[in-house]
């Protein structure tokens, strides 16, 4: 019989249902990483930035921010003096998000909107809030930890 090997009553699992069943379960893996809803999204720090400063205190306006593109990083700064670091990558499609005005963070692509105290996602399509860097302040610099 055709597709069943030999004495088990099993079928057999050809190479293309082995290469397909990999496949889902590696895109599922994938997935399950992406877009996380309930504001615990956690960002890697880039290479080489972590205990250096990657900003001045003086370039970030209070109820504003700053995009640094080279780490795809923005630093806010709510209310001052609390300063705040998150991922500049939406979580949608991974455009970078502009620099914060009125409290506010946009994804040019899509619309997006992030609150820039908290990173949470204020309006879709995005799903899932921006990730949140650990800083300290010191003296006048900004510093991924």
């Amino acid at each position: 019989m055709a597709g069943v090997e030999r004495g088990s009553g099993m079928p057999a699992i050809g190479r293309r249902e082995m290469l397909g069943a990999t496949g889902v379960a590696v895109c599922g893996v994938a997935l399950a990483g992406c877009g996380a809803s309930d504001g615990s999204a956690k960002a890697v720090v880039p290479p080489g930035i972590k205990g250096k400063v990657i900003a001045q205190k003086a370039d970030v306006p209070v109820g504003g921010g700053k995009v640094i593109q080279e780490w795809k990083i923005v630093i806010t700064q709510p209310t001052s003096g609390v300063f705040k670091a998150f991922t500049a990558k939406c979580p949608h499609r991974g455009c970078a998000v502009g620099r914060p005005e009125d409290g506010v963070m946009t994804c040019p692509c899509h619309g997006s909107e992030f609150a820039a105290d908290t990173g949470k996602c204020l309006k879709g399509p995005a799903e899932g809030s921006l990730a949140e860097f650990p800083l300290k302040v010191e003296g006048d610099g900004i510093i991924i930890l």
